[in-house]
């Protein structure tokens, strides 16, 4: 009896047995999935936090990087009221060469000192000089284990370093001869975002406030004449070979987002605009001292009437801008430690009447190498 009971049961258990150990394999096999998954995920999300194009990337501590790039930017020139008196409306100008260089060092995981420094050579308006330099710190006030990472940065303006350089011609303006505008000035700026696995995105806001001064040097053309009655004046007869001007301050603003995507361990893209206004520059007053004509009055009426109108004309200048600046790029990782990108800009601008940076295109192409020490 008992054992009729029994027989029927053992195939039963057996099945059973069989369906959970397949269960168990079955589980165990998910399991790895995830877990390899998982890593890979945390993995991916590790590599882009720490790759050197990302648009939240900060240095460890004691970690060194640089970041080194070439371009050419291609351009034409849009007419306003300046490029007309100059007569370089609709110009070419190609290769304008770019370089520039970033570089930063983490004196914890949390600050940094960094640096930022660009030169351009324009050879088909005979302006050179270094566009872009500045020097500072930067705080990660909220990490990765917030919501939102936080950045807080305050930097010196350097092109105070070299002065403002160019030449002004008689009813036809200013040429620019360099691209420092010759003041100090101090940068502060947030930049926030997150970083999702495989995509970063982020952003930025700064401002910067100019010191009027009067570091610049203006070449005076002393070819012109101003014909009066009924003496003929040149300009060299009443200015000196060249002047300095007293500059007002001004400021600039820029805004902006960066959005960065890790393919894989190699390979990343990146893409963003920003917005840059560039406030109007303005003169107080001629810092030189003009030549002494007063025994003569014909001179000294026409020395006057020069004086009183050129800071007339240049105490609000009209010449600024505003660029709207699209970003695209492609990053390779050769090693841990050694990044190529290829990148392009375009730009958009809308300049102001006595604006010499107004362009109707504005293209630039160039190669960057990074670098992790």
């Amino acid at each position: 009896m008992g054992g009729m009971d029994i027989a029927p049961i053992l195939p039963k258990m057996g099945v059973g047995y069989f369906i959970q150990e397949q269960r168990r394999k079955q589980m165990k096999k998910s399991l790895k999935c995830l877990v390899a998954a998982t890593a890979s995920v945390i993995s991916t999300g590790a590599i882009a936090a720490s790759n050197i194009e990302n648009p939240l990337y900060m240095p460890k501590n004691r970690e060194v990087y640089l970041k080194t790039g070439a371009a050419m930017m291609y351009k034409t020139v849009e007419g306003t009221a300046a490029t007309e008196a100059k007569g370089t409306s609709g110009n070419l100008e190609f290769p304008v060469w770019r370089f520039t260089g970033d570089l930063g060092y983490g004196i914890t995981d949390r600050l940094d000192v960094h640096g930022h420094f660009g030169y351009t050579k324009d050879g088909e308006i005979d302006r050179k000089g270094m566009h872009r330099g500045r020097i500072g710190l930067m705080y990660r006030a909220l990490t990765e284990d917030y919501p939102l990472v936080l950045d807080l940065y305050a930097d010196a303006y350097l092109s105070g370093v070299t002065p403002m350089k160019g030449t002004y011609i008689y009813r036809r303006g200013f040429n620019f001869d360099n691209y420092s505008n010759g003041r100090w000035g101090a940068i502060v700026g947030t930049r926030f975002g997150k970083t999702w696995d495989k995509f970063t995105l982020g952003a930025h806001v700064e401002y910067l406030q100019t010191f009027g001064n009067h570091n610049n040097k203006i070449a005076i053309d002393p070819t012109p004449v101003i014909i009066t009655t009924p003496s003929i004046v040149t300009m060299g007869q009443v200015f000196p070979n060249e002047i300095s001007v007293d500059l007002k301050s001004t400021h600039e603003t820029v805004a902006g987002f960066d959005a960065m995507y890790q393919a894989d361990d190699k390979w990343s893209f990146g893409a963003g605009f920003e917005f840059v206004e560039h406030t109007d520059n303005g003169v107080k007053g001629i810092h030189t001292q003009m030549p002494d004509v007063s025994t003569n009055p014909l001179l000294s009426y026409v020395q006057a009437n020069l004086v009183n109108g050129l800071l007339a004309q240049t105490a609000d200048m009209d010449d600024g801008w505003d660029e709207y600046v699209i970003k695209t790029s492609a990053s390779y990782q050769y090693t841990d430690d050694i990044q190529f990108t290829v990148f392009f800009e375009y730009t958009l601008d809308d300049a102001h009447a006595q604006s010499q940076n107004a362009t109707d295109v504005k293209a630039e192409l160039g190669v960057r190498l990074n670098a992790r020490f």
